[in-house]
């Protein structure tokens, strides 16, 4: 693309961005977002709430089945475990699903009567049959099984066929409607319709039963604001009282028997219909599920306290203004990277309560305020990597492994240098079309000997040795590099940190193989002599995850007429939370189909992965990762350990914590065997001085909530949600302390018109409580991470690319201005961002320029997850 092209999209780009955000405003207006939390649902239950878990038999054929869901109460958006006992194992016609399998689907509506044992919904208002359009050559269904279409047949004799729908052509297939909630009937074309397609839908089309009869299944549970057509958890008002819409998760098992008791005569076709149609309906099993309020949960026109900052304290904060909410406590969150929050904080005292893992001056170039700072701790969590995993056995595959074929894998080990090679790009076919056939692109012959992606690489094999025996497709999509999220943050730099704690990961930066001979994308390479920037990779400090490798290509194979660039193969995600989602639905986002008929031509996303092979990794919050039902990687830390995120590995984590003001968890002095390398403190940072008397009140009120019943773990509202280990008796008191030191701080206050004032509260000038938390004058730096190592290497040649000046890498390896995918076009939406100041999420400056992630977060309220919806279709 020329560079005028790049400017007219940058426009158009930049046209559609501030359109989303003025219409995020204006909705929130009309919900009364000015009430902070007032559109934010309840609270986000990240486990299952007491006595939720449901187990309801099956019927006829299935009679001997069991199926538990883990949770059905107090429910947002998150992913829930359907779990089933007493089947048959599933069975298939070459690659295509053919007996014995599970079927799962969300829908709306009252009881359709049908079942009197077992209450649910009519068929027409359930979401299910968005399965692909096009290219369906690998996919495993046969077009009837995984959507409505049906034939017709007064009295039926085989399953999928329809007692009432498709009468008018009897001679071909007919559709199952589809009804919204809004009285809205879609007919025909249900495949890919107005209200879900298969990039938004969350039907499990495909669930396999193993040979022991058993399976299990997450289901990401959508709310009205990711489904408004299903409308859950909307409130409806019912004889004078409103309470939150209620909805179904229905399973429909598919058999091996027809309707007449015998088994399928032909098993080498797919011999199941679609579970909707009126003979799979009757087998069908519905549990009913209730959700959190997703609409108005604090009084409209109640004064709100903002609180801004880290993404690490989000699920909890949403949490606990759900209790606060009927004591007149309204506090709105808007999530920034915690770098800007401390920048704006410490330019502008008055912006109210600011969650950070550091102290204001513990950033480069940046100096803390000369008065009061008051840190209090408010949850501990940390950054994960994250995935979804599904087991498909190699042809040579030992019994052992073949029986577990289309599984999910649970744990697996990662080691620093590991997870360098991921973000580093260095995988063989991470810069997608650089080796093609043994050959490779000019300047990319270091790549020729590394392994295609971590799932082949032998010292990841090493760790997890069952990979030897999985087959992985190792392209962009999966195994390649991670799924990161834009912007700077604490968890980013943790994660940098932990990288460079490592001699091992140090040295492969540096340019020394590892011991199979794997060498890192010079791109990357802490040595100035390698890296062809002629500048020297610095990740001791970096805070984000700069995707520095300029290649630009053709994709091969696509047939497209337009390039592709890193950003393109692997494009950033919004945030960690939406890097969960979408790892849980196995989704990359990596445009990779080309559509030649499309006006104009463009790469269109093919959607999630096909089930059975599904292999997507990310970097993430634990909070996140628990709501979905993501599994984590076991980390090596500084005592050689690997040690996954739980609620004892982030206690011993934060044991290790030092440092002035807000002391911090970093990964080399977090040496205790049990310690998870990336847990994290959050603080919440105030500057009473600069606050209004009833602003610290509000504040206090919110503090001494936290370190009180805001500890106490659970799903339901105000609880601590799971991916947060509750503070330790000694944090919690000094949150409590800071909470009565600024309900009666006595120094002047420039808020209420005396002007500032230094010194502290609650403890001396300038000093620390390590992990307890503090009220300090002049902060301090946080904990230094490791230095780079002395290794060396030498020189490779010089590496070029194609693409021009598409992508423009820093000599200190920051993200580069100009990505080559819809980010590349974010500049220009900084115009936007005086009026994203007027519309009540003002920046106040600091000592970096905002970063693009900061101007998207400051008009966000709540996130998606919190009241708006961010899952619409893409193209």
């Amino acid at each position: 693309m020329t560079g005028t092209g790049f400017a007219a999209a940058g426009r158009e780009f930049a046209t559609r961005r501030v359109r989303r955000l003025l219409l995020r405003i204006v909705a929130g207006a009309t919900v009364g977002a000015l009430a902070g939390f007032a559109v934010a649902q309840s609270a986000p239950p990240a486990t299952a709430a007491s006595g939720s878990a449901v187990t309801v038999s099956g019927r006829g054929e299935f009679k001997d089945m069991r199926f538990t869901v883990s949770q059905t109460s107090h429910l947002t958006s998150q992913a829930i475990t359907v779990s089933w006992t007493g089947g048959a194992s599933t069975s298939f016609a070459g690659t295509q699903f053919d007996t014995d399998f599970v079927q799962i689907m969300q829908c709306w509506g009252d009881d359709d009567g049908t079942v009197p044992s077992n209450p649910g919904p009519p068929r027409t208002q359930c979401q299910y049959g968005a399965s692909p359009t096009t290219d369906r050559s690998s996919w495993p269904g046969n077009d009837y099984d995984d959507t409505r279409k049906v034939f017709y047949s007064a009295e039926p004799t085989n399953y999928g066929q329809d007692n009432r729908y498709g009468a008018a052509n009897p001679n071909a297939p007919g559709e199952v409607p589809f009804k919204s909630v809004d009285g809205t009937t879609i007919t025909t074309n249900t495949q890919n319709n107005q209200f879900f397609n298969r990039n938004t839908t969350n039907e499990v089309d495909f669930a396999r039963t193993g040979a022991d009869g058993t399976g299990s299944e997450f289901f990401e549970v959508q709310t009205a604001n990711e489904a408004p057509h299903l409308g859950c958890g909307a409130p409806v008002k019912t004889n004078g009282v409103t309470k939150p819409r209620s909805c179904w998760l229905v399973i429909v098992p598919q058999g091996h028997l027809d309707l007449d008791g015998k088994p399928y005569a032909d098993t080498s076709q797919v011999n199941a219909g679609s579970p909707v149609s009126s003979t799979n309906w009757a087998n069908r099993v519905a549990v009913p599920l209730r959700f959190n309020s997703v609409g108005t949960n604090c009084a409209l026109g109640a004064k709100e306290r903002p609180t801004t900052g880290s993404e690490l304290a989000a699920d909890a904060m949403t949490s606990w203004q759900a209790a606060l909410c009927p004591t007149g406590k309204v506090y709105s969150y808007t999530e920034m990277g915690e770098p800007d929050a401390r920048a704006r904080l410490s330019n502008d005292g008055s912006s109210g309560l600011t969650f950070t893992t550091r102290a204001l001056g513990a950033d480069a170039s940046s100096a803390a305020p000369s008065d009061t700072t008051t840190y209090a701790p408010v949850a501990l969590s940390g950054a994960v990597i994250g995935f979804t995993i599904e087991r498909r056995p190699k042809a040579d595959a030992p019994a052992s492994i073949e029986k577990l074929a289309g599984t999910k894998v649970m744990s697996i080990r990662l080691t620093p240098r590991l997870v360098a090679k991921l973000l580093t790009e260095s995988y063989r076919n991470s810069p997608w079309g650089a080796m093609i056939s043994g050959s490779a692109a000019k300047g990319y012959g270091w790549a020729k000997n590394n392994p295609a992606g971590l799932a082949s690489d032998p010292e990841f094999i090493a760790l997890n040795p069952e990979f030897a025996h999985l087959s992985v497709s190792e392209t962009p999509a999966t195994d390649t590099d991670l799924m990161t999220s834009l912007g700077h943050t604490d968890s980013a730099r943790a994660l940098w940190q932990w990288i460079t704690s490592d001699k091992e990961a140090r040295q492969f930066l540096a340019g020394v193989p590892d011991d199979d001979g794997m060498r890192v994308n010079p791109y990357y390479s802490t040595n100035a002599d390698l890296n062809p920037t002629g500048a020297a990779f610095e990740p001791s400090n970096l805070d984000e995850y700069p995707k520095s490798d300029p290649w630009c290509t053709i994709p091969p194979g696509s047939g497209a007429t337009l390039k592709q660039c890193m950003t393109d193969f692997h494009p950033y995600v919004e945030d960690m939370h939406a890097g969960a989602l979408h790892t849980r639905r196995a989704d990359t986002l990596w445009k990779s189909s080309w559509d030649a008929l499309a006006s104009p031509p463009a790469f269109k996303s093919p959607g999630p992965q096909n089930v059975g092979s599904r292999f997507v990794i990310t970097i993430t919050d634990a909070a996140s990762a628990a709501r979905y039902g993501l599994q984590t990687a076991q980390l090596r830390n500084a005592a050689g350990k690997f040690v996954a995120p739980t609620t004892a590995s982030l206690t011993a984590a934060a044991n290790s914590a030092t440092g002035k003001g807000a002391a911090e968890i970093t990964p080399a002095g977090a040496k205790a065997k049990g310690a998870y390398p990336l847990a994290q403190l959050v603080y919440a940072a105030v500057r009473p001085a600069k606050l209004k008397t009833d602003a610290r009140k509000d504040y206090a009120s919110l503090l001494t909530y936290a370190a009180n019943s805001g500890q106490v773990s659970g799903a339901d509202p105000g609880r601590l949600p799971a991916g947060y280990a509750p503070l330790s008796t000694k944090q919690r008191a000094r949150t409590a302390a800071a909470a009565t030191a600024l309900l009666h701080y006595k120094g002047s206050s420039s808020a209420d018109g005396s002007g500032s004032s230094g010194g502290s509260t609650g403890g001396d000038s300038g000093s620390g409580t390590g992990a307890d938390g503090s009220t300090s004058g002049a902060g301090a730096g946080g904990g230094a991470g490791a230095g780079g190592g002395g290794a060396s290497a030498s020189p490779s040649a010089s590496a070029s690319y194609d693409g021009g000046k598409a992508l423009q890498t820093t000599a200190a390896g920051t993200t580069p201005a100009d990505p080559a995918n819809p980010l590349r076009y974010a500049v220009p939406v900084g115009a936007a961002l005086g009026a994203v100041a007027g519309a009540g999420a003002p920046f106040a400056g600091g000592r970096r320029l905002p970063s693009m992630a900061t101007a998207r977060t400051a008009v966000r309220r709540l996130r998606a997850r919190r009241g708006l919806s961010r899952s619409s279709p893409r193209p």
